[in-house]
């Protein structure tokens, strides 16, 4: 559902280089929050670490009424509740998911929306059933469908527009096997937690945060292509506010180093101690399979190898690197760059957009190491 009611908000526009934080991002960055870096030394990010970005409100859900739907172009409309989607053979995959938005805040002019610095990141085993088994095996397609539209139950205004949260995926993504869409309801091994998608949610490996509907119930298979607010309007890449856009999809390579030392506390610039220290952090992408990530100690003038761990799964979830450095008194900058098996790398000079997606500028940590050790 989208209809105008309208504009009642400033979303989309860029913010003056004058200009502060405006409180609307400030609420928007109070509700919505992101993993702390130092839990990056977790394979898998607990729950309550784990990156969250909220449209709306999180709706409350039911499980025990919960129906999911599925109609449009298929053979068989079906309604499902939850035991009977519990009644298929689940599978479980580790995923690292990322905000579009991340990195944001770091753009110059900056684009007015939710403030992401790098943080807008996690992984979780997610565990469900394959969208696949759902719309082949039970549904059934229809040769003229061509598109998969998923509606979330979270409701609101965006640029003037009342609408349900949805997205949609081409019909060749959706029936994958590599990556392979879920339908899921455990995050870790546990009920999906509300803030992610409680009790049913997609989860598209390799794709950004966007396309992941929370608090899923209808999918439905369309002849034609999907226009919505979120797919036609919201995440393109542009340039200007007349420029149609690309379509924001998969994730660009990014690593991100666990912060060493300690921080001071407004500037969270990071203080170590003198002598030998191993750099670690993770490294992903859901374009092809991070193959190199280099680390410098001296702002990007020059780079080394760090050491990969094996990837885990199917390879749609971060992977641990590390690296050795000797850490001497004064002022140091460290930085860490992802390629991947494509050849895409991470920029040292970020292309900018007008929503502020997929800035994948490598990582800058500012380190003092004094004097007295």
């Amino acid at each position: 559902m989208d209809r105008r009611i309208g504009d009642i908000s400033t979303p989309g526009r860029l913010a003056d280089p004058e200009e502060g934080v405006s409180p609307e991002e400030l609420a928007l960055a109070a509700r919505n929050h992101g993993l702390p870096l130092e839990a990056l030394r977790y394979d898998v990010t607990p729950p309550g670490l784990h990156y969250v970005l909220v449209h709306y409100d999180i709706p409350h859900a039911d499980a025990d009424g919960w129906q999911l739907t599925v109609d449009g172009r298929v053979r068989t409309a079906l309604t499902l509740d939850l035991a009977t989607l519990r009644s298929f053979p689940a599978v479980t995959h580790r995923v690292t998911m990322e905000c579009a938005g991340n990195g944001r805040a770091l753009l110059a002019p900056r684009p007015v929306s939710q403030p992401w610095l790098v943080e807008g990141v996690g992984t979780a085993e997610w565990t469900g059933v394959p969208l696949r088994t759902l719309l082949l095996a039970e549904a059934g397609v229809e040769p003229d469908a061509v598109e998969a539209v998923f509606t979330g139950a979270d409701h609101g205004v965006e640029r003037g527009v009342e609408q349900d949260y949805q997205r949609s995926l081409p019909l060749t993504d959706a029936l994958g096997r590599d990556p392979e869409v879920l339908v899921a309801y455990e995050m870790n091994g546990a009920p999906l937690p509300p803030q992610h998608g409680y009790p049913l949610r997609l989860v598209v490996p390799g794709w950004y945060g966007m396309a992941h509907v929370k608090w899923l119930r209808a999918i439905t298979l369309t002849a034609t292509q999907f226009t919505g607010f979120q797919q036609q309007v919201a995440y393109r890449y542009r340039q200007s506010a007349q420029d149609p856009g690309e379509p924001v999809t998969r994730i660009a390579p990014r690593a991100l180093m666990i912060p060493p030392g300690f921080p001071d506390f407004m500037s969270r610039t990071r203080v170590v101690r003198p002598g030998r220290l191993l750099l670690e952090g993770r490294a992903w992408s859901g374009r092809a399979p991070v193959t190199r990530v280099e680390v410098s100690t001296d702002d990007g003038n020059s780079w080394y190898e760090a050491e990969l761990a094996p990837a885990v799964g199917h390879g749609w979830a971060w992977r641990r690197w590390r690296a050795p450095w000797t850490a001497t008194p004064g002022s140091h900058v460290l930085s860490v760059r992802a390629t991947d098996a494509g050849g895409a790398t991470q920029p040292l000079t970020q292309p900018w957009n007008r929503g502020g997606f997929a800035n994948n500028l490598v990582q800058r940590v500012s380190v003092c190491c004094p004097e007295d050790g």
